[in-house]
């Protein structure tokens, strides 16, 4: 009996772990389980930054060349309107002399001559052949200084011109790029909408703590209130108001309101601003972020910010470390 027991019991284990290892099999390559499993809400939002942080520097971008386009546009419709009376003003100069030429031509030394036997006053002749060539000179010298006007003018045309092209050329390649970028940021929103449900896609109060932190007066208060004033409002890429804000275009229009001007782009406001330290930071100050400064928040007291986040999601408070580590701070 004992020898029988002894005999049968390996073949149930190799049974046992033969039956474990196929159903080990079939588990694995069945869809729902351990092998597909949903990303936690950690993992889809590191998956979120990682995206937002290759797409906001294109952004950035391309509110700087199209804001640069804008301007050099500006500046090429007013070298056009320059020329145009310049272009009519050597025209008519050159007609004028013209004129006195054919004058001179047909009524010339044959003519002076005539007058000057019939007059018998050559001082009389003189002074009129004088005054004809003075009057003449005087219009070849306008002609040439409005010519050499023209000749600046259309020098720089000629330059403005071709970097109008060329820009016109990265803001179309960089537009274009724009139904990829929203194709994208599609994807993340319903990341969002799987870890948050389709009613948290903010992930959070958009106003925790009072906006500004602390009320003072000046400029840097009047642009603070401003940028509270506009939390709620939805992400936009290259926008600047009044419904969709991007990260520069929330600060430009908080700052426009203090009566500062300042470009729409991160990296340009950075070089408007001057430099400050982390405790001299004011209300209203600028957060940069990324050694590219592809992001910036506006200081509203007590380490909080408020900035336009990315697509998706709404302008909110937040302290700033929280974006991440700033890279730099400046004050208007």
């Amino acid at each position: 009996m004992r020898n029988h027991l002894t005999v049968h019991l390996p073949s149930r284990r190799v049974a046992v772990v033969v039956v474990a290892a196929v159903f080990a099999l079939i588990a694995a390559l069945l869809p729902g389980t351990q092998a597909h499993a949903t990303p936690s809400i950690s993992d889809i939002e590191a998956q979120i930054d990682q995206k937002w942080n290759q797409l906001e520097p294109l952004v950035e971008q391309y509110d700087k060349v199209h804001e640069q386009l804008q301007q050099n546009l500006s500046k090429q419709s007013t070298l056009n309107k320059e020329l145009a009376p310049l272009q009519t003003k050597v025209s008519l100069a050159q007609t004028r002399v013209g004129a006195m030429s054919a004058e001179l031509y047909m009524n010339g030394p044959g003519s002076n001559l005539n007058a000057l036997l019939e007059s018998g006053d050559p001082t009389t002749l003189v002074d009129e052949m004088m005054s004809l060539n003075q009057v003449a000179k005087a219009q070849q010298k306008t002609v040439d200084a409005v010519q050499q006007q023209v000749a600046k003018y259309t020098a720089q045309k000629k330059s403005l011109d071709s970097l109008v092209a060329q820009q016109k050329k990265q803001d179309a390649s960089l537009a274009t790029q724009k139904t990829t970028i929203n194709a994208q940021i599609s994807q993340l929103q319903k990341l969002r909408t799987q870890a948050y449900g389709s009613a948290g896609t903010t992930g959070g109060n958009l106003k925790p703590v009072p906006c500004p932190y602390t009320y003072t007066s000046g400029s840097g208060a009047t642009a603070a209130k401003k940028a509270c004033s506009l939390i709620s409002h939805p992400y936009g890429w290259g926008d600047a108001g009044p419904t969709y804000y991007d990260c520069s275009g929330l600060t430009m229009v908080a700052w426009e309101a203090a009566g500062v001007s300042l470009p729409h782009n991160a990296a340009e406001q950075y070089a408007a601003t001057r430099r400050v330290s982390s405790s001299q930071l004011q209300i209203g100050d600028l957060v940069f972020y990324g050694s590219d400064l592809h992001h910036v928040a506006l200081y509203i007291g007590n380490g909080w910010v408020v900035h336009a986040p990315r697509e998706g999601e709404d302008v909110m408070e937040t302290k700033m470390t929280v974006i991440g580590t700033p890279y730099a701070y400046g004050r208007p």
